[in-house]
């Protein structure tokens, strides 16, 4: 059975448009871990919502594929999803 992962983020206020592309391009790079089922990962953003607090200020979204639950906790897991979950950057907790 595939599972699929979903997260929404929104940044604090002080976070640069810069800062925002360089954690997008590097979260694409999730999609190489070989827990990612296919290679399927997709980043979208910026959120067109207007105004942003329609959408609780969320800003992107990630969708990934897993093929079971060990392989989501796999990903999970792993040093480099590790990284994003633990920034500072964001506006409460990645969810």
């Amino acid at each position: 059975m595939t599972i699929i992962h979903m997260v929404l983020f929104r940044f604090k206020q002080a976070v640069t448009k810069e800062h925002k592309e360089t954690f997008v391009r590097e979260l694409k790079k999730l999609k190489n871990l070989p827990c990612v089922k296919d290679n399927r990962l997709i980043v979208g953003g910026p959120s067109i919502t207007n105004p942003i607090e329609k959408s609780k200020n969320f800003e992107y979204a990630l969708v990934s594929y897993h093929e079971d639950r060990a392989a989501l906790e796999a990903y999970q897991a792993s040093k480099e999803h590790t990284w994003y979950v633990s920034a500072e950057y964001f506006s409460g907790n990645a969810n």
